[in-house]
């Protein structure tokens, strides 16, 4: 398979690679992290202005046509260039959650909205006690006349306090583990019982806690079918994995280029510490994650592109993330241990991407429930059948 970029996608990724180098040194990201919304809502409205929202959805969504491959693209350059606007949590997961169930035309306008960079959007779904499990929902929806009310928690709901809208999982039928009775539901920021507790993640990012106390919503909030939420759910988080997927790439190639960088200037008994052959072997190991990285991020990018059997999306997504935590593991440890202690200071940008590696391994499942999602998901003799804990009964 040919994984060159078109010209098209090719301008896509030096448009994104400029945007980076004028406007994302050092100093400048440091005070983008300190402002009151962790991230500058003028880069935001250049990165609508330049199309880099709506980009991978389709045109008759408001879109311009891509694929989740210009997704790569743009999500790889961030990565690189340790960009902090919130992509992924609202063009990405909330984006996709709009585009594949929001079919009423409020639906429709708000998804609009989203791409010009009128409203930002943010996903949520963890809740106490789920540890990654999507389908783990306690947060419930309950008809009352023509509206819903919500009452439950939600954690680590990104750039809570800057998003105009929430997409929520919800439970709208069933018990806490079963896969029928989701739903997802809207909420705006405002609405009368939603409390929110914001904070600051080791990544120089904002995340919020969600406390929904009888939250009323219409009901034309729902999106997709009532009790028929987690199929949307999936192919949200799976799009939000090949994102992080190419981020991570972005973000381990910096290391790696960086620690080289690093070996040829550092001395040490006179000579450039990258001329000791341990030192050149770690640097080798380094290069192999990263190119083991990129090339499971293009297994995973095909996938949802394909866009065939959910359970083979699902597996190749599960294998992505765990290959991404790997080697992000390796290339971050190695970067660290290869600077010495400038790796850690807060001054150097090597630690800066050290932390939002370390967080890229937990976000949307850590590997080891991506394996156990993948094992599952094992067909054997060209059957499988997932049970209502989310998990595969594999028939011989």
């Amino acid at each position: 398979m040919d994984f060159t970029l078109s010209t098209d996608q090719t301008l896509i990724r030096d448009s994104v690679d400029r945007f980076v180098a004028d406007n994302y040194s050092q100093a400048a990201r440091h005070a983008i992290v300190s402002s009151p919304d962790g991230f500058s809502r003028e880069h935001w409205a250049k990165f609508a202005s330049l199309g880099w929202l709506g980009i991978g959805f389709p045109e008759e969504r408001g879109g311009f046509g891509g694929t989740p491959v210009e997704t790569m693209i743009i999500a790889e350059a961030f990565g690189r260039g340790l960009v902090v606007e919130p992509f992924l949590s609202s063009v990405v997961l909330a984006g996709t959650a709009l585009v594949y169930g929001g079919t009423a035309k409020a639906h429709h306008d708000l998804l609009e909205a989203m791409i010009g960079g009128e409203k930002l959007l943010t996903f949520a779904y963890a809740e106490p006690g789920s540890r990654y499990d999507y389908t783990l929902v306690e947060t419930r929806a309950r008809a009352d006349g023509s509206d819903f009310l919500i009452d439950g928690t939600k954690l680590a709901v990104p750039f809570g306090a800057a998003a105009d809208t929430y997409v929520v999982t919800v439970r709208t039928s069933g018990e806490k583990h079963d896969r029928h009775g989701i739903s997802l539901v809207l909420v705006d920021r405002d609405t009368p019982g939603l409390t929110r507790r914001d904070y600051r993640t080791v990544d120089d990012r904002r995340a919020s806690t969600l406390k929904f106390d009888g939250v009323r919503v219409p009901a034309g909030n729902i999106l997709g079918e009532l009790h028929e939420g987690l199929p949307i759910v999936e192919r949200v988080l799976d799009a939000g994995l090949g994102a992080l997927a190419a981020e991570a790439v972005g973000n381990t190639s910096v290391l790696l280029r960086r620690t080289v960088e690093y070996l040829k200037t550092r001395k040490q008994f006179g000579v450039p510490i990258g001329s000791f052959q341990a030192l050149q072997h770690r640097a080798v190991d380094m290069l192999i994650q990263v190119e083991l990285a990129r090339s499971i991020t293009f297994y995973g990018t095909m996938a949802l592109v394909a866009d065939g059997d959910p359970t083979e999306r699902m597996r190749a997504l599960s294998a992505t993330k765990v290959q991404i935590a790997r080697s992000g593991r390796i290339v971050g440890e190695s970067a660290i241990q290869l600077h010495g202690g400038i790796g850690m200071s807060e001054e150097y940008m090597v630690g800066h991407y050290f932390k939002r590696i370390s967080m890229i391994e937990l976000e949307l499942g850590d590997a080891d429930f991506h394996l156990r999602r993948y094992v599952a998901l094992e067909k054997v003799d060209g059957t499988a059948e997932r049970s209502s804990a989310g998990h595969a009964v594999v028939h011989a």
